[in-house]
């Protein structure tokens, strides 16, 4: 189990000084390691120190030469030659932009994983469903039997066990715009779900998000792959220009990949897979799995694939199943953080009456296919946080018919899922399925940490009625 370039790593860390910025949970392993290493590390966040875990902070004291923490933990890199950024820090900011004009390393946890990583590595990304095909991959590669390793946006931080991971195993990665922006290093196997708008509050426009997310293929050489979705027009503009081997999927045509054709499944011509036996509903699932079958199908049989088809049952809080109560159904759909998410987990409902609770922190996109979306599909609103009225307004702009759609703004998720479950309750005994879905269409940071506490308050609530 020998890995030569770590071992080259392990020589060259040896005290040098290294500034780790953001001290989330999934840093700490990382820091643990550098320090074990023998590098001098210093820990950098934004927080002030009553807002850490106690646990976590005695962790982060016991691994670090010195904490910087406050506004101001930016102002202290001069003093570090390597500096490990988090992927929400801006490379623009103009301490890290004096850190790279002055020579020092700028790099990241996750490039510096992907160019000691012994295996093969198959990462994904996209503006919607990279984390139901990641999760895809890694099931088909470990029911396969591979020794699978999974990581990046989802999983456990892997820098910390790249000892245990030998040349034989398979590694999957979800990648963020935010982590792709600076890598300088790519996956074997690059897989690109979708391009849409997303992170616009983040990146400059859409033309640096797209920089960003295409990024995964840019370090490509020969042997590399790459999958593209042949039915969005920003990754299918892509295909032209790519030099290596590569597969496109769709929905809507026969094309050099895999493509639906009469609800079968195809890879390059073969059957691969029936859709009904899709155990995760909508069309969108549809295309999580012919990007997974593209990524695997050199490594795993169709029987695997069948089998992770009919028994895999989707991720926690992507159009999850909560409880049915007095003829509601209740789904929750956090992950549902852009408007693109939304409509497609709007359009994997059968048809029926749907009570929808959206809105939340504004990433600065559009709502005009959302509320032409709702106007069409949705029965009754219900709007929290801080796009509230701007989802309103583009509602009242877009019903041109006149229609009388009942929306009405909460204060709070509570008084959210109250109000959303009385409207449910109204439409409950003429005969169509009733559901109340939270999918926001915005991120969560106006009310919540992330995505996940979000959901799960949501679950809780219903849970409690």
């Amino acid at each position: 189990m020998f890995n030569a370039n770590l071992e080259m790593f392990k020589e060259y860390i040896k005290g040098k000084k290294v500034a780790v910025l953001g001290l989330g949970i999934s840093n700490v392993p990382a820091i643990e390691y550098l320090s074990s290493l023998g590098a001098v590390v210093c820990g950098c966040d934004r927080n002030i120190e009553e807002k850490f875990d106690e646990h976590i902070l005695s962790q982060l004291r016991s691994y670090c030469d010195v904490l910087h923490l406050g506004d101001d933990y930016l102002d202290y890199l001069d003093d570090y030659e390597i500096i490990l950024k988090s992927p929400g820090i801006k490379v623009s900011t103009p301490q890290i932009q004096n850190a790279i004009e002055s020579g020092k390393i700028v790099t990241s946890e996750m490039e510096i994983f992907m160019a000691l990583c012994p295996c093969k590595i198959i990462g994904v990304t996209g503006s919607d469903g990279k984390t139901t095909t990641t999760t895809l991959i890694y099931e088909m590669l470990q029911r396969e039997g591979y020794r699978t390793h999974v990581g990046g946006n989802i999983g456990t931080p892997l820098f910390a066990k790249l000892d245990s991971i030998c040349e034989e195993d398979m590694v999957v990665l979800e990648l963020s715009s935010f982590q792709l922006q600076t890598l300088r290093v790519s996956p074997n196997v690059a897989v690109i779900t979708n391009i849409t708008p997303n992170h616009l509050d983040y990146h400059v426009d859409m033309d640096e998000y797209t920089e960003a997310k295409t990024n995964i293929y840019k370090q490509h050489t020969e042997g590399c792959r790459l999958v593209l979705n042949a039915d969005n027009s920003v990754t299918a503009s892509l295909e032209s220009s790519y030099p290596y081997e590569l597969d496109m999927f769709s929905r809507q045509s026969e094309t050099h990949g895999a493509y639906l054709k009469d609800g079968m499944i195809y890879y390059h011509g073969k059957e691969v897979l029936d859709s009904c036996h899709i155990r995760i509903k909508g069309v969108h699932n549809i295309e999580n799995y012919m990007a997974a079958i593209c990524a695997v199908y050199p490594y795993v049989s169709v029987e695997t694939i069948f089998y992770v088809a009919t028994e895999f049952s989707g991720v926690e809080h992507r159009m999850e199943f909560v409880r049915k109560l007095d003829g509601v159904s209740f789904f929750n759909d956090s992950i549902g953080s852009s408007p693109t998410r939304t409509i497609a987990g709007i359009d994997a409902q059968p048809p029926g009456h749907i009570v929808l609770i959206a809105g939340g922190y504004d990433k600065n996109l559009a709502f005009d296919k959302l509320a032409s979306k709702i106007l069409s599909r949705i029965s009754a609103v219900v709007l929290i946080g801080a796009t509230a009225p701007k989802i309103e307004a583009e509602i009242n702009r877009r019903n041109k018919t006149g229609k009388k759609l009942p929306l009405v703004v909460a204060s709070d998720m509570e008084n959210a899922v109250k109000l959303a479950n009385a409207f449910a309750k109204g439409f409950v005994g003429d005969g169509k399925d009733v559901s109340v879905i939270l999918s926001p269409a915005c991120a969560s940071f106006d009310m919540y940490k992330n995505f996940e506490v979000r959901g799960n308050h949501f679950k809780s609530i219903v849970n409690s009625l």
